[in-house]
């Protein structure tokens, strides 16, 4: 992994796209930098460079949302995420490069695709009361997904907006949510050095960045529409995801 004006070029707008994501709008967004900087880097570089970042991120994020959470909602989630990514760790160790990409590009293209069964009203989670164990459920998913590609934000969702909870209350849900699954993976991650030298050295560099992008979601969490900022992150999950499913295929 070269850290040169290329390499900036991609990762200065991923990361600050994801600190956005993570601090105005639950999240569910912040996995778009993961098929950006697979772009350049290979999936194993691409989610080893952001997972210390979301992790600060979530820090940074936890703070303006602290306590408000809905505890038994997070921690049903928070309990089937272990096995998830257990699961997942297993896939990452015994697949090849390719197969990596593919899935992260598949997940990009996934999540387009779920958002717009949603936008159509095939599917309304608010309009289902979901049980706990369903949670754990949505938890298992979460954690594969999340350590795949940092992706955990649509099954989470499925669980989370299944109960009613007020905008204040969702965020700050999904904030503790993924700060736990985002720690539990750092475990994994190290023992299967998906973390180099190199990796670590441009989370320190792009550390500033991450901090930034979460100060400015929290402020435009009040300001700027939901539809305008998720149209965006439809069309760059479009285009990345697309370009890495061609580039696994080929």
């Amino acid at each position: 992994m070269e850290i040169d004006l290329a390499f900036f070029a991609y990762a200065v707008p991923a990361v600050l796209f994801a600190g956005v994501s993570k601090g105005g709008f639950a999240g569910g967004a912040a996995f778009a930098a993961t098929p950006l900087l697979a772009l350049i880097l290979g999936p194993g570089e691409a989610i080893g460079l952001m997972l210390p970042l979301l992790m600060l991120m979530d820090v940074a994020a936890l703070r303006p949302y602290w306590k408000k959470w809905d505890t038994r909602s997070a921690l049903a989630m928070i309990s089937g995420t272990i096995p998830g990514i257990l699961v997942a760790a297993l896939v990452y160790r015994y697949t090849d490069p390719d197969l990596f990409r593919l899935l992260i590009g598949l997940m990009a293209l996934a999540f387009v695709g779920w958002q717009g069964v949603r936008r159509l009203g095939l599917y309304r989670p608010e309009a289902h009361h979901l049980s706990l164990l369903a949670g754990r459920v949505a938890g298992f998913v979460a954690g594969f997904t999340s350590f795949v590609s940092h992706a955990g934000g649509p099954p989470a969702a499925v669980f989370l907006l299944s109960r009613g909870l007020d905008k204040i209350t969702y965020q700050a849900t999904s904030v503790i949510v993924f700060w736990a699954i985002n720690a539990a993976k750092a475990v994994p991650y190290a023992l299967l050095g998906i973390f180099t030298a190199r990796t670590l050295l441009a989370d320190l560099l792009l550390a500033p960045v991450a901090l930034l992008g979460v100060w400015l979601g929290v402020r435009a969490h009040r300001i700027v529409p939901e539809r305008a900022f998720f149209a965006l992150t439809y069309a760059l999950l479009l285009a990345t995801g697309g370009k890495l499913v061609w580039d696994a295929l080929a």
